[in-house]
């Protein structure tokens, strides 16, 4: 008798990695066993140890873990996009951050991939109509992981918040795909505009650290923004820009700068 063929579709390699460096941080570290369990080999599939994640995080006495538990399921449920972005920042955040050796770093430790999932679902809610829940979402991100992301703000795949402090994001901000930024980043409005008000961010940008994008301008692609700056003009695609307010300086100095993740002012950049 022949043997049944094997279900493809259902090997799923990322998170069969993610369950063996789980397995072997048990293995090595005994005392955060509990802790790994409830948040990645106590699950089936990469959706549901996010969902426990972002859950355990935004809970509060105002709304339980069960709850927001079953709104993180339902939204990605609803919108299997969630998690297709959830693994490509994962993916992104491993490559390009010299501090992360595993895959399971970012689900279990790393703020700024946490927050960046809880935003995705915020943005979910607000899109399907459910404000408050919405904001209910922005608040407890904020609270929790000190990053502002406005949930009607509309964020690409492949995004990397490095420390992720006091990033604040607008209402009416857009960010491309394959995006890097430090903590302090402000993409933020210049006055009390009701409209279109926020940055527009091409995609593969890298942004320094405590960098301010303000206003309604576009940052070409795989553009840098300097550590420090205060951006106020378009930045054309593939420049590097520095300075307050800045100004361009050189050339990009690279065909991915938010990957390789060079602040360096080099010879090909000056």
């Amino acid at each position: 008798m022949a043997e049944p063929r094997r279900n493809i579709s259902s090997v799923d390699p990322v998170w069969e990695q993610i369950q063996h460096e789980a397995q072997q941080a048990v293995k090595d570290e005994p005392l955060i066993g509990g802790f790994v369990h409830a948040c990645i080999l106590h699950h089936k599939s990469i959706e549901k140890a996010l969902s426990y994640r972002i859950a355990a995080k935004l809970a509060s006495n105002e709304m339980s873990m069960v709850v927001v538990r079953e709104i993180v399921d339902e939204a990605f449920a609803e919108d299997p996009g969630l998690v297709e972005a959830a693994r490509a920042d994962l993916v992104a955040i491993y490559e390009r951050d010299p501090a992360c050796h595993r895959l399971v770093q970012p689900i279990l430790y790393f703020k700024g991939y946490q927050a960046v999932q809880a935003y995705r679902v915020g943005h979910h809610l607000w899109m399907k109509g459910k404000r408050d829940l919405a904001y209910f979402v922005q608040m407890r991100v904020s609270e929790i992981f000190g990053v502002d992301i406005h949930p009607a703000a509309r964020i690409g795949k492949g995004i990397m918040i490095d420390h992720a402090h006091s990033i604040v994001i607008g209402e009416t901000a857009v960010v491309g795909d394959n995006v890097s930024m430090l903590h302090s980043v402000t993409l933020g409005g210049t006055g009390k505009e009701e409209e279109d008000r926020h940055p527009k961010i091409g995609d593969g940008v890298l942004i320094g650290a405590g960098a301010k994008v303000l206003g309604n301008i576009k940052v070409g692609h795989c553009s840098r923004i300097a550590a420090g700056s205060v951006v106020l003009e378009e930045v054309p695609p593939c420049k590097t820009v520095a300075g307050i307010p800045a100004k361009i300086v050189g050339e990009a100095g690279c065909d991915q700068p938010s990957v390789l993740m060079d602040h360096m002012f080099g010879s090909k950049s000056v």
